[in-house]
């Protein structure tokens, strides 16, 4: 049996619907993980054809009037991706076998301390330079990156037969998930933005994600988390299950791109902290609960404690931050996302919208509620999104026509679901705005205006990309391209190869951000008391429990930045940035401490 080392120490996480749908076919060779949206069938009905036709494999259309059509659409393309990159990668490995440039190429990627790197370079010291050894190296000690896919977790919208509402197995995100177990891939299904019960307990139903006496398992699960106690909640459930959770992904609150889940406060820093220190704890809960469900189950029980993987992401920039997080919070892999939009042969995107990103300064990068969820959104100033959105509503034609109703959640107006970006949604919105005119002033007129008609359609904002990138026509109403980058990409200001994006992930070259950059632990605080400080300006008439809420966010912050002084204090990394560090939290310390006299 032989045991294959781990390429890389980073990971590309879910970008949008389209920016990483095709990431493994362009990077997994390498060894480079990445993770597949499979929300959108539609996008994934359409990729799958292009990629049939590159690469000259079978395809057979399957439309909307196939029985179970959703998820034998993302079976079918995951089995295309999955053969496409285990045919790259068995190329490449004959291309690193013959060929001595693409060898030292390869090999400039890897990590500077990587196991697999040194034991490559003391075989290739030894004076073996024979490609049929080479190539026996590389089968045993090389593996392609992980095809892994996201599901959000509350994207799991009912679908209908006519006005004939389908059995629950059918809602969007049980369709996902049952068109992810069916497929070839041997790779994680990435859970996020909370918990399904119900999801949750549809995933018992395959025996893919039940692991085996020795602790296989053709398919793992992966948390996708804000803190301890909701990985110790998820994981604990899943576990009474039979199912083992593999890994905790930890991501930023809110220095991350797409949607953000703010914590009560909570900052990476002390949230990783607490990771470390009850991992153990963690793990025992979790083994205990599963074997016990096993057994109930009749299902054999793992010899072994199963392997546990923590790992982290947002906001991360620099070799050293990524360095860190491995070496002080002994952290598994660092998810690098929004700077890989910057990199055309890593992610889909077409190069309109990837030179604006590349132009963009720190003030283009904000906050938003464009979101049909209604869940803050980081995004873009000046998308081609904006700029139709913006047509419409001038043309008093304001919404989507909303083809693809994904998030078409709402059941406000119409019992089937609509989405709050319609324009069915917006149309009454904004009928019952116009009655009450009269009742309130021009200054709340436009607000609420605003509010109704700041939504944009993402289901297709953000696919159009990947159709703009690879000429496929784009049908209907013309709504560009929503992008979601996190407010680390405003530091990035170029478009790169994907040797020099790593080569700077691993320190070899540290030529990509800003020189003013500030440390992302102080970036996602400054966030995060911008956040706290536009929660509380509606707070003149809160309620008592309001008023607790916001306290104790302010003290979670201040509980924050006295970890941070303490921690700052005691690694020897980051000793260039030590004053800028420490003038830093110094300011937010006393800017929260003075909103207590003001507030409170």
């Amino acid at each position: 049996m032989t045991t294959q080392l781990s390429t890389h120490t980073f990971h590309i996480p879910v970008m949008g619907l389209a920016f990483t749908i095709d990431s493994p076919i362009r990077v997994a060779q390498y060894g480079i993980d990445s993770v597949i949206s499979i929300a959108d069938d539609e996008l994934i009905e359409k990729m799958n054809a292009f990629y049939a036709e590159k690469f000259q494999l079978p395809y057979q259309e399957i439309s909307k009037k196939m029985q179970d059509y959703r998820a034998k659409r993302i079976t079918s393309y995951l089995n295309l991706v999955d053969l496409v990159v285990k045919e790259k990668f068995e190329h490449y490995k004959t291309e690193l076998a013959h060929s001595k440039a693409k060898l030292d190429h390869f090999m400039a990627m890897l990590p500077t301390k990587s196991e697999l790197k040194t034991k490559l370079t003391t075989f290739l010291s030894e004076g073996v330079f024979c490609p049929t050894q080479i190539k026996s190296f590389l089968e045993k000690n090389l593996s392609p990156g992980s095809i892994d896919v996201n599901i959000m977790t509350k994207l799991d919208k009912d679908n209908f037969d006519g006005k004939e509402q389908l059995p629950v197995e059918f809602n969007d995100a049980h369709a996902a998930l049952r068109g992810f177990a069916n497929s070839t891939v041997a790779s994680s299904l990435v859970l996020s933005a909370g918990m399904n019960p119900r999801l949750f307990s549809y995933m018992e139903q395959f025996d893919v994600f039940i692991p085996s006496t020795e602790g296989k398992r053709n398919k793992k699960i992966t948390l996708k988390v804000s803190d301890y106690r909701s990985a110790l909640i998820q994981g604990n459930l899943l576990a009474k299950k039979g199912i083992w959770v593999s890994e905790y992904r930890i991501e930023s609150g809110l220095n991350c791109g797409g949607h953000a889940f703010a914590t009560d406060g909570f900052l990476l820093g002390p949230i990783l902290e607490e990771f470390k220190q009850k991992k153990t704890e963690l793990l025992q809960s979790t083994t205990d609960l599963l074997n016990k469900a096993l057994l109930t189950k009749g299902k054999a029980v793992p010899e072994q404690p199963l392997p546990l993987k923590i790992t982290v992401q947002g906001g991360v920039g620099t070799a050293e931050e990524h360095q860190f997080l491995l070496d002080y919070y002994e952290v598994d892999s660092v998810g690098w996302g929004s700077p890989f939009l910057l990199v055309p042969e890593a992610t889909s995107l077409d190069q309109e919208t990837r030179d604006l990103l590349a132009n963009a300064k720190e003030a283009d990068f904000y906050l938003s509620n464009i979101s049909p969820l209604g869940v803050p959104f980081n995004t873009l100033k000046g998308t081609t999104n904006d700029f139709f959105k913006t047509q419409r509503i001038q043309a008093a034609k304001a919404g989507s026509s909303c083809p693809k109703k994904f998030l078409a959640l709402s059941k406000e107006y119409d019992p089937t679901g609509s989405c709050t970006a319609s324009k069915k949604y917006q149309d009454i919105k904004l009928a019952l705005l116009q009655e009450r005119k009269n009742e309130i002033s021009g200054e709340q007129f436009e607000k609420e205006f605003h509010q109704i008609t700041e939504k944009s359609c993402l289901c297709v904002g953000l696919a159009n990309s990947s159709y703009l990138e690879m000429d496929i026509p784009i049908k209907g109403q013309s709504q560009g391209v929503v992008v979601c980058p996190g407010p680390n990409l405003a530091y990035f200001d170029k478009e790169v190869s994907l040797l020099q994006m790593v080569q700077h992930i691993y320190g070899t070259t540290n030529d990509l951000v800003a020189a003013n950059r500030p440390h992302f632990f102080i970036k996602e605080l400054s966030l995060y008391v911008a956040y706290y400080n536009k929660e509380i300006a509606v707070l003149e008439a809160a309620s008592a429990q309001q008023l607790k809420k916001a306290n104790q966010f302010r003290m979670n912050l201040l509980d924050g930045i006295l970890y941070y002084k303490k921690m700052f204090e005691s690694t020897p990394y980051f000793k260039a940035m030590q004053t800028a560090i420490s003038e830093a939290l110094d300011r937010f310390e006393t800017e929260l401490k003075l909103e207590q006299e003001v507030v409170y």
